[in-house]
């Protein structure tokens, strides 16, 4: 058994990204000011948008591109039950109605075919979800929009470095969300990112995450002198630092080699755990490649004795920091007051039941891989048939 705790996730933070937020310390500007406008740029440059906003958090950008989008009280949006909170409690927030689309069993993403069958004249937008960093069908999720006039918010919080059909995740949808949160790809501490090629929903999402106030001359009503803003609809303070955003840029630079280590474990753990009959290991798309934010392992009952909740029990007594990737968000106590029953999406709550996210990311050592890999392997054998 190892001797420390070896978390799912962790930053790796070195002396570069400290140098970057000590230049900023000693700056002028603590707050919104030209280091958020660099983290904007550089992202928008690397995935291939025209546009990019920064937001104090992931949730707080999700929240923008639905206002953006125009979604409001009558209005549904269409997403994946087999995701974190944020991405149907968006919706709640802009007072539309959330209507969850059962996955695809061997991709885990949102089932295109679901999707169409939950389209309605009442639809606003699809929320497509690149969960655990695999692009959705988004072929397909952008020909319904485009033959229902439906816009898509992709949240792509586990993508950012991954790419569908040769292009860059971030390129291809009305608006993408990125996150930058300590376990993900890149950290900005907290953060998150809107990128979209349209200058509509990024005027929108400037002025957004700001109070709904503007002082461009080209918007004001009235304009009374150089220091007059004017507040134009009721937006929030979702502005992200100059602090969080010298860590973006520092940790942006380093995010192609961050994703290529991601990528060099999970082939370790494919190596070890394919051959493995208790095991299902993560499906691969051959049409877009992932920039691997978790590796799931789903564990094949029919092959064990034991349920998960063992399984996990035993790993994180071994130190093996493992976590569950998620709850379905229908089967929450909040979303069942709300009227959503379980056992409506019969595909995303037996994944949930089957499921374990090991640890993953770049900072893990030859040894940690080799932990894991031991830790995992003895206690399914444990428990095998």
């Amino acid at each position: 058994m190892r001797d420390s705790y070896l978390p799912y996730g962790r930053q790796m933070i070195d002396e570069g990204d400290i140098e970057a937020v000590v230049k900023v310390l000693r700056s002028d500007y603590l707050t919104t000011g030209p280091a958020v406008a660099a983290f904007e740029k550089k992202v928008a440059d690397y995935v291939g948008a025209a546009y990019a906003v920064a937001f104090s958090n992931g949730t707080a950008a999700l929240h923008g591109a639905c206002f953006a989008a125009g979604i409001g009280h009558g209005d549904e949006v269409i997403t994946t039950p087999m995701t974190f909170a944020a991405s149907a409690n968006c919706v709640l927030y802009q007072g539309g109605t959330v209507v969850f689309a059962d996955i695809n069993p061997k991709t885990y993403n949102i089932d295109s075919v679901e999707i169409e069958k939950n389209i309605s004249s009442k639809t606003k937008a699809i929320i497509p979800v690149a969960f655990t960093g695999q692009p959705a069908d988004l072929e397909r999720i952008h020909e319904l929009a485009r033959k229902h006039d439906l816009v898509v918010i992709e949240d792509a919080a586990h993508a950012i470095g991954a790419s569908y059909k040769g292009k860059k995740i971030g390129s291809l949808s009305d608006m993408t969300m990125f996150s930058f949160h300590p376990v993900k790809h890149v950290t900005s501490g907290e953060g998150g990112m809107i990128v979209t090629n349209k200058k509509e929903y990024y005027e929108k999402l400037i002025q957004f995450r700001s109070h709904g106030i503007t002082r461009d001359p080209d918007l004001l009503q009235e304009n009374h002198g150089p220091w007059f803003y004017e507040m134009q609809f009721l937006g929030y303070n979702y502005r992200m630092t100059d602090i969080q955003a010298a860590l973006g840029c520092s940790q942006m630079d380093k995010l192609e080699a961050f994703v290529a280590r991601r990528k060099e474990i999970v082939a370790a753990y494919n190596q070890a755990f394919e051959p493995m009959a208790q095991i299902i290991t993560p499906y691969q798309q051959s049409d877009s490649d992932s920039s691997w934010h978790l590796y799931i392992i789903k564990l094949n009952t029919l092959e064990l004795t034991a349920g998960r909740k063992e399984i996990f029990d035993e790993l994180q007594k071994q130190n093996i920091g493992v976590n569950v990737h998620y709850i379905p968000v229908h089967t929450l106590p909040y979303y069942q007051e709300l009227g959503y029953q379980k056992g409506s999406m019969p595909h995303a709550e037996k994944l949930y039941e089957e499921i374990i996210s090991l640890p993953l990311f770049p900072s893990m050592t030859e040894q940690d891989i080799i932990d894991v890999i031991t830790a995992v392997r003895s206690v399914v054998k444990k428990v095998a048939k």
